[in-house]
């Protein structure tokens, strides 16, 4: 599924027609928001979420998370639903595609030890054994587990857009109570000029910049831009900032798995074509024009850049939790 144009503009006539479902979605979310969780680890939980529905950088935060705390000696594992993926869970991922534990998964686990489950506190347990920290990627709106350090993530770009809840708009539950529960608002900001309007929260704030490279040169390179993410309008203005002329630009759902039709027409397409790389391991996992899309395909890769503040207050609730003092 694709958001919809009007959850990222002022409240208009669709907004109000859902509007009754959507207090109905976030009164259950905000109960549930509240409920005590169901288990705590022995191990700290930093949990990389954010309040509304798709993209806005979990994934590539979370791998930078992992690697700040890898590089004072800790031991990253990740936990996450897998979204896209047949496998439940919990398992740990191991030679898993895209098509049994979903995109993020795989990503997820080139970087550290991966543990995919629906189930968080089963995965918990099965992440603890791991590693020292685990390093969840979605999942604060689940409350089966208890989190040490929580993380509302928010795209500098389109914000909260019109701050309604899904379906009325993009939010997963009301603002006050996902702020509630969290302990910081990130920023992130991409290569996008554009920013809206951001909520004032009475929580501490940092800003992230997703830095967009490739592994081949763009610059005056014809390229045809295809991605199946959260916002693809995003990774668009990534591929022309680093110089390629972007003659067409395919969006398709996030986590959506290519069919050959639709890699045949990109193979066929205008130019190079340059993609995610969590569009590369969908690709993979597909048919034959799939993977041999994924070969032929430039791939734009992104990496986190920290605020440092970020970095010492995720590692000082680290160590405070593995040295007692944490609860």
């Amino acid at each position: 599924m694709r958001a919809p144009a009007f959850w990222w503009t002022a409240p208009g006539p669709a907004a109000a027609a859902l509007a009754p479902i959507g207090w109905a979605v976030g009164a259950v979310a905000a109960r549930r928001l509240a409920a005590p969780p169901r288990e705590r680890l022995a191990i700290p939980v930093v949990c990389i979420g954010n309040p509304t529905v798709g993209g806005a950088g979990k994934t590539p935060v979370a791998i930078a998370v992992a690697r700040t705390l890898a590089e004072v000696g800790r031991s990253p594992v990740f936990l996450t639903r897998g979204y896209g993926g047949s496998m439940r869970g919990p398992v740990l991922v191991a030679g898993h595609d895209a098509s049994e534990v979903g995109d993020e998964a795989v990503l997820l686990a080139a970087a550290a030890p991966t543990v995919v489950s629906a189930d968080r506190a089963a995965g918990g347990r099965l992440a603890s054994r791991h590693g020292d920290v685990v390093v969840m990627d979605d999942g604060f709106q689940n409350p089966q587990l208890a989190k040490d350090w929580s993380a509302l993530l928010i795209d500098a770009t389109v914000g909260l857009g019109n701050r309604r809840v899904t379906p009325a708009g993009p939010l997963r539950a009301p603002l006050r109570a996902q702020a509630a529960r969290a302990d910081a608002v990130v920023v992130v900001e991409g290569d996008d000029p554009d920013r809206a309007p951001l909520p004032m929260l009475p929580l501490p704030t940092f800003r992230v910049h997703l830095r967009a490279s490739c592994d081949v040169a763009l610059e005056g390179q014809s390229v045809t831009a295809f991605a199946g993410i959260g916002r693809p309008d995003k990774f668009f203005a990534s591929v022309a900032a680093l110089g390629a002329d972007v003659v067409a630009t395919r969006a398709f759902a996030d986590h959506q798995p290519y069919t050959e039709r639709q890699a045949g027409a990109l193979l066929a397409s205008a130019g190079q074509p340059v993609t995610t790389r969590k569009d590369v391991v969908r690709l993979a996992a597909g048919g034959p024009l799939a993977r041999r899309l994924a070969e032929v395909a430039a791939v734009v890769d992104v990496v986190a850049v920290l605020d440092p503040a970020l970095v010492e207050a995720v590692r000082r609730v680290v160590e405070r939790r593995l040295s007692g003092r944490g609860g």
